[in-house]
């Protein structure tokens, strides 16, 4: 998942599935209540809207798991010649360059 924690905020209250690695009270939104998933059970929720019960998630997850070659190929983009292709043409701006580069060497300083 994105890193929402600084960024994107959910409806206060909201209940949201997440595949973030960390959780603490309103990380993600006011009073929001947030489920850590793996990738299958948040594709699992985000299907049904709701999170599953075990005999939902096994069917589905039963029916994800026969396409496993095809459902984690997304993984690797520098595999796809589409990809590659479209991210050769893409230009950050020097500025935005410079504002990470700064943030990194900050973090990690």
């Amino acid at each position: 998942s994105l890193c929402m924690g600084n960024q994107a905020r959910v409806a206060d209250k909201a209940t949201v599935v997440s595949t973030s690695t960390r959780n603490f009270p309103n990380r993600l939104g006011q009073g929001a209540n947030v489920y850590l998933a793996s990738a299958e059970l948040a594709a699992i929720a985000a299907i049904l809207g709701k999170l599953p019960t075990k005999g939902e998630y096994m069917e589905l997850y039963n029916s994800l798991a026969a396409k496993t070659e095809q459902t984690y190929s997304y993984l690797n983009f520098d595999q796809y010649e589409d990809y590659t292709k479209k991210a050769k043409d893409v230009e950050i701006e020097a500025e935005v360059r410079e504002g990470a580069k700064q943030a990194y060497a900050a973090q990690y300083a």
